[in-house]
């Protein structure tokens, strides 16, 4: 807590007082803001916890369908059935403002909407697996999608909410006790002025009358 350079007027008080009004409405709003970050942005952490495990274990699922297509499947033949997809994804970019964060949203469009379409091969000459393989990844695209979502929605609100703690604090620790301690020595000042101005009066007052009774 530090005083501020400022000479002790009444001009100055006022123009100080106004100052740390803003800045306790400011100090209050930036804590609505950081709190109702927080919540939302626990909101983010669990939804991201769930989705990655869900994703996590769709992933691990492929992985096993398709260890086991290639044992019973020659690499050449996978490679050729994997080659030419059918399926086509198109992926849209937009942002959202929540508390002055813009978070990205993605938007998924299919060519088609029929889910055969997401196996590009035909079934003679390949295992039961791959199949297996290709739905499991098919199942869990969405869930990735929205998980990379709300992975970078989590690192945006998580630098924002910093940057607003610190604001905060600077309001709380800093400007808010500095103006509050100015003003506190001004308003001394000013006490300390009128009293010595009552008392030079007074003296005056004084000197006056005597010379006044000292004619009569």
């Amino acid at each position: 807590m530090a005083r501020l350079n400022v000479n002790p007027t009444r001009m100055e008080l006022s123009r100080l007082k106004k100052k740390l009004g803003s800045a306790r409405r400011g100090h209050k709003l930036l804590k609505d803001k950081r709190d109702e970050l927080m919540r939302q942005f626990m909101e983010l952490i669990r939804e991201n916890r769930q989705l990655r495990a869900e994703v996590e274990a769709g992933i691990a699922e492929a992985n096993r369908y398709m260890a086991v297509a290639g044992s019973v499947m020659q690499s050449e033949v996978l490679e050729t059935a994997l080659m030419l997809p059918k399926q086509e994804v198109e992926l849209e970019v937009s942002e959202k403002n929540v508390m002055s964060v813009y978070i990205p949203v993605f938007d998924t469009k299919y060519r088609t909407t029929d889910t055969s379409d997401i196996y590009s091969y035909g079934t003679a000459f390949t295992s039961i697996d791959l199949d297996g393989a290709v739905s499991a990844l098919s199942d869990i695209f969405p869930k990735m999608i929205r998980l990379a979502e709300v992975e970078k929605a989590c690192q945006l609100m998580a630098d924002e909410i910093e940057k607003t703690r610190r604001r905060v604090n600077a309001l709380e620790h800093i400007m808010i006790p500095d103006y509050e301690e100015t003003i506190k020595f001004i308003q001394m000042k000013l006490s300390e002025n009128e009293r010595s101005t009552t008392i030079s009066l007074m003296k005056v007052k004084d000197m006056v009358l005597k010379q006044s009774h000292n004619f009569q």
